[in-house]
């Protein structure tokens, strides 16, 4: 997932622009983008692989003066964009994944039409084959409609030009944008943590599909969307801030109630200290000792000057790196302790068996025993940039061990009462060599985050999306 940030200001606007900007490094590790509009279009990008953002665009924001502009930090590709087209000059910035992006990026090039950026993996920039579908039509409104009818995947926006930042959230709502005002400024942003300490205020969460304008004189509905939202449930787990809020939710309070769920199906046990593999985990830990009674504390301390998220980056060396060289363990609070850990989630399960587990083994852990605050991933995530194949997978690689091969049909193990499914999660635990092993519910993860099913994206648990917003079911134009 990348974040992206807009901003219209009566002033200059490179400092709130920078800040914003720098408030979403963590969702992306890639690149970072800036572009600012004054007498002329500026435009910045670097490779953030190695660096922070402030660091490397401290100088950029001192120079890029002018009163509107957008930010992105990106998961793979460089952004923003800059194009000259039949409805002027603009920059543009994305946020999302599109599954045909060959398909149509073939369409394209056998009509004429060129590409000029590489993307991740040497094919073309996905938010630049955005751009260029939205540019074909008569208007940006309506390029930006048949945009959306043509890809398989989400994606949400903004767009800056003469008129200010437009701001267009996915059609079904996969990822967030929500509208602030400060005294004298507009800003968009994916996460709203970015606002308090820039004195905005959240004025609108848009919803899906919609499109608004941003410019010196305040927000111009341009488009109402629709109510077919499907937002990520894993912002509310993992990928979100903890003092950001989607559709008016708070994440840290959602955490705090999911560690609570856990709690609740562990009265019998009986441990000595509770503890979350920080920083993801550490909310869901919080919970689970509010409702347990026991004793939170920090057997795992991140080091966080130095190292970001290590789920991020696409590069598995990278991932497994960051996860060795960030956790530092104390003896102190380890040895001969019986410890529950809790985790946002158990995706492919390396970095947690082998970086967080075996230093708490190492240091003398008594017993270890695992809590994920969401159900086992069982299919990788079509609709952003996360994970991307099934062989991947934990639970994926223990059903292939179970079955003896690759399944297409695993119903029985999606259902956490069944035997496969039991099966499943104790070769799970073995391979992670922990003491006891327990996943979230479904339903507690639901209730936890205090939205309707139906309003949410459970592909990477169910597999489906509901039957109201499955992309699959829709006729291609």
């Amino acid at each position: 997932m990348s974040g992206i940030f807009g901003v219209v200001s009566k002033q200059d606007c490179s400092e709130t622009l920078f800040y914003g900007t720098d408030y979403h490094s963590h969702l992306g590790t890639q690149y970072g983008g800036l572009a600012v509009l004054g007498d002329r279009f500026t435009r910045q990008i670097h490779n953030l692989s190695q660096h922070q953002f402030k660091s490397k665009f401290f100088d950029d924001s001192m120079r890029m003066k002018g009163n509107k502009g957008i930010g992105v930090i990106s998961a793979l590709d460089e952004q923003p964009i800059y194009l000259n087209s039949k409805f002027g000059e603009f920059c543009i910035a994305s946020n999302g994944n599109i599954d045909n992006i060959k398909e149509l990026a073939q369409k394209l090039m056998a009509e004429g039409v060129s590409f000029a950026e590489v993307g991740h993996g040497g094919w073309v920039n996905v938010t630049e084959l955005i751009g260029k579908l939205i540019i074909r039509e008569k208007d940006l409104l309506t390029g930006i409609e048949k945009m959306f009818k043509l890809i398989d995947g989400s994606c949400s926006l903004l767009i800056l030009n003469k008129d200010g930042v437009y701001a267009i959230r996915d059609r079904f709502g996969y990822s967030p944008l929500v509208i602030g005002q400060s005294k004298d400024a507009w800003a968009v942003t994916t996460d709203t943590c970015a606002f308090p300490n820039l004195g905005f205020k959240i004025k609108k969460f848009l919803s899906p599909g919609e499109v608004v304008l941003l410019n010196e004189q305040g927000m111009v509905q341009k488009n109402p969307g629709n109510d077919r939202n499907q937002i990520c449930a894993f912002l509310w787990i993992y990928t979100g801030f903890p003092a950001s809020d989607y559709e008016g939710i708070n994440v840290e309070i959602v955490r705090e109630e999911s560690g609570k769920h856990l709690a609740r199906h562990d009265k019998g046990l009986d441990v000595d200290v509770i503890a979350g593999v920080p920083d993801s985990g550490t909310s869901h830990a919080l919970g689970y000792a509010m409702e347990s009674g026991k004793p939170y504390r920090r057997p795992l301390v991140k080091y966080t000057p130095g190292y970001g998220r290590s789920y991020t980056p696409p590069s598995q060396h990278t991932r497994d790196l960051i996860a060795k060289m960030k956790l530092i363990p104390i003896r102190e609070i380890i040895e001969g302790k019986r410890i529950v850990v809790c985790e946002d989630s158990i995706v492919r399960g390396t970095q947690l068996k082998s970086f967080a587990i075996s230093k708490l083994w190492e240091n003398g852990a008594k017993e270890i025993h695992i809590r994920a605050a969401c159900p086992p991933l069982m299919f990788p995530c079509k609709f952003n940039i996360s994970t991307r194949t099934k062989a991947e997978l934990a639970a994926r690689k223990a059903i292939v061990k179970i079955e003896g091969k690759d399944i297409d049909d695993v119903s029985e193990y999606l259902d956490p009462n069944s035997q496969k499914s039991k099966k499943m999660v104790d070769h799970i635990a073995a391979d992670l060599g922990v003491t006891t092993l327990r996943y979230q519910t479904i339903g507690d993860m639901i209730k936890a985050i205090g939205l309707p099913e139906n309003k949410l994206c459970l592909y990477c648990w169910k597999g489906i999306c509901s039957k109201k917003n499955d992309r699959e079911k829709e006729p291609r134009p």
